[in-house]
């Protein structure tokens, strides 16, 4: 997840299976756009998709919205290792999850970065 009122560095490209530019942040959300783009199972993905109506102050997005080959959406947020149990990141993946689910998206995961 990503406060979309934050600045930070970010990376531009231009992928087969993302209909508009791919804009990453950090690296771990970097490596998921490269395993999207082999993974068969996904038609198509979206980054960074605004969450409208959010519980929680602040304009945030989701890391990825993805399309299955067989029409089930998935959803993603990619967080660090060393913030997963930091309060507020705590704070907003529960959020997102519940927002997900509320939408009828029940599969919801996150992606970490390796030890």
């Amino acid at each position: 997840m990503k406060n979309q009122n934050s600045k930070s560095k970010v990376t531009k490209r231009k992928l087969s299976k993302c209909k508009e530019v791919c804009r990453t942040y950090n690296d771990i959300q970097y490596a998921y756009c490269d395993y999207l783009q082999a993974d068969s199972s996904i038609v198509e993905f979206q980054c960074n998709v605004i969450l409208t109506d959010f519980a929680i102050e602040g304009q945030y997005s989701t890391d990825f919205v993805c399309t299955k080959s067989s029409g089930d959406i998935m959803v993603r947020e990619c967080v660090s290792r060393d913030k997963l149990t930091k309060p507020l990141n705590i704070k907003l993946l529960d959020a997102s999850r519940s927002y997900w689910l509320h939408r009828g998206i029940t599969d919801w995961g996150i992606v970490v970065n390796a030890e």
